[in-house]
């Protein structure tokens, strides 16, 4: 399923090959008209040791599962438009554990218990495709998140509204409401 979101012009279509509204609001935030496709591919099926090189062959199955879907489009080859599929995962390492999107709230609230005064790691791969020639690029993103202690209260009440907890490690980051419970973060980024 695609949808279009719009705000300004580019000189290129972008395709965000992710169902994430995360990832819609980044790039809709930054004022960009794109087109929101699905991969619909099963994420558990694909597994590696690595956290980065877990969220790696995920993005990469990805977009190849997006240009398999714009391949059988044929209003995807009539267009002269240039056009760029971005695909990416993120998942969050805790004691050395791989914590991905958490299946139930008692998961959730177990993800979030875990980072109580310790630090994690976001791991974050980014693939960038040009679909008119098909070069692609990525990279990682690593930030080392410290956090203060987080009450048990707030826990409680961030898993009950599930909104907050259905992304990789249980735990929005970027809600305002998370940010007091962020004592540092330290940016590590590098390029494929």
């Amino acid at each position: 399923m695609a949808s279009s979101v719009s705000k300004n012009s580019s000189p290129f279509k972008i395709v965000l090959g992710s169902s994430s509204p995360a990832r819609r609001e980044i790039l809709a935030d930054m004022g960009y008209e794109f087109t929101v496709m699905s991969p619909d591919i099963d994420e558990r099926a694909i597994r590696r040791e690595k956290p980065e090189e877990l969220v790696k062959a995920l993005a990469e199955a990805k977009a190849e599962a997006i240009k398999m879907k714009l391949h059988g489009d044929d209003s995807a080859r009539a267009r002269p438009q240039p056009t760029i599929l971005i695909t990416s995962d993120q998942v969050m390492v805790s004691k050395g554990m791989i914590r991905e999107r958490p299946k139930s709230q008692e998961e959730a609230r177990e993800f979030i218990k875990g980072y109580l005064g310790d630090k994690a790691f976001a791991v974050n791969y980014v693939l960038v495709t040009n679909l008119s020639n098909g070069a692609s690029k990525g990279g990682w993103d690593i930030p080392e998140i410290y956090f203060h202690h987080i009450p048990e209260e707030f826990i409680q009440n961030v898993v009950k509204e599930g909104d907050m907890t259905c992304v990789a490690g249980g735990l929005k980051l970027t809600h305002p409401s998370v940010l007091p419970f962020i004592k540092q973060l330290v940016s590590n980024s590098s390029k494929q």
